[in-house]
């Protein structure tokens, strides 16, 4: 039965015939809080608040009876509404049924965005530092060591490995993009050539833009350009397809069946990623090549003929090693980053599109450090 006070600052508000109760801070619910009644309740307590300056409401379910997901709602919508005034809020008094069904429907406030609180630079900087070493850079090292032992041991095991699948991943990582690659490499070496000839012509130096399109399409150009396409492509895919696995609990899955997710799903990509962009490197300074030919002949009427005998003798075998040597860095690259940040996602839906923007991002940005790295080793 409810409680009966004779406090003068007693607020009775009727809803429904449900009764509930205010003594100052204090609203008491007796009862039942259901769907039937949670629209009233907010509606009738948010307008006997209003005039009210609280600084601090509790809320006493000592009397409750009953409640349900409705109720629970009601109840967090009130409390948003009183902590966007600065209005503390506090449920108290509940029994465990009903403590039970409010640790169950209550959101989970931690997912909400909050205020950050401003900090000295030094610290804040301090933090940064620490969130990058101890949440990136290591775990993104133990997935670098985990996937490499197991390429390396099931190299040697091909009955380990899932049949298929590392030519299924050929064709996505490589076949499927050669098109876009051979495009965009024989735009560049058109344009390199095209841009080049009026201040070689100017100094009658025309056929110097064969050595200036082989050199930067052989040593630069090619495997560059190539590693950006393949990233945009393919590191987007596979963060977004692990991301997805682990959403949809298909990773949990596979730890449930005894299989390591690394070896199982990011391997296969490995193998493919390294077989494949070699090869599109070649297309690719092939086709940028053949552009840089083209507008040669056009432009500064150097013949085919006189551009491959010129191409012939400036051409290094050195660019051919560096060009492999760098294939299979920017292949780890790409998997490891794509990988990592599929392995990463939270959230839901929300959290497959975050990680894969955050895929493409850095992988297209370690692939350039890689790059400048690499050139620097390689050319000096």
């Amino acid at each position: 039965m409810p409680r009966k006070r004779t406090d003068t600052s007693l607020l009775v508000i009727d809803n429904n015939g449900i009764e509930y109760r205010m003594v100052r801070n204090t609203l008491y619910l007796y009862k039942s809080l259901t769907f039937e009644e949670a629209g009233g309740f907010v509606k009738n307590v948010l307008k006997a608040l209003k005039p009210l300056k609280l600084r601090k409401l509790v809320v006493d379910l000592s009397d409750l009876e009953q409640i349900d997901s409705a109720g629970v709602m009601a109840l967090f919508y009130i409390e948003k509404k009183l902590r966007e005034k600065n209005v503390e809020f506090e449920l108290t008094g509940a029994g465990e049924g009903i403590q039970a069904k409010i640790r169950l429907f209550y959101p989970d406030q931690s997912l909400e965005e909050k205020q950050p609180v401003k900090q000295n630079f030094l610290v804040e900087t301090g933090h940064q530092v620490h969130h990058f070493f101890s949440s990136y850079l290591f775990d993104f090292l133990l997935l670098t060591a985990n996937v490499f032992y197991w390429g390396i041991a099931d190299f040697f095991r091909p009955a380990a490995r899932r049949k298929g699948e590392v030519v299924n991943q050929a064709v996505l990582i490589g076949v499927n993009a050669s098109l876009i690659v051979v495009f965009l490499s024989f735009v560049i070496g058109y344009v390199i050539a095209l841009q080049s000839s009026g201040q070689l012509r100017s100094f009658g130096a025309n056929i110097f833009v064969v050595d200036l399109v082989v050199f930067s399409i052989m040593g630069q150009m090619g495997p560059l350009i190539t590693a950006i396409l393949v990233a945009g492509r393919s590191a987007s895919a596979i963060a977004a397809e692990i991301a997805t696995m682990k959403v949809t609990a298909e990773l949990d899955a596979l730890k449930t069946m005894g299989l390591n997710p690394n070896r199982f799903v990011v391997v296969p990509k490995l193998y493919a990623s390294m077989l494949t962009i070699p090869f599109l490197i070649v297309l690719s300074n092939v086709s940028g090549i053949t552009g840089g030919a083209l507008a040669a002949w056009h432009y500064l009427d150097i013949g085919p003929e006189i551009f491959t005998n010129r191409m012939a003798n400036i051409m290094l075998s050195k660019d051919l090693y560096t060009a492999l040597v760098k294939s299979q860095v920017y292949a780890g690259i790409i998997v490891l980053t794509g990988s990592f940040f599929g392995f990463r996602v939270e959230r839901g839906a929300e959290g497959v599109g975050k990680v894969t923007t955050q895929a493409v991002v850095v992988a297209i940005t370690l692939v350039i450090l890689a790059d400048s790295i690499l050139g620097i080793i390689f050319y000096t």
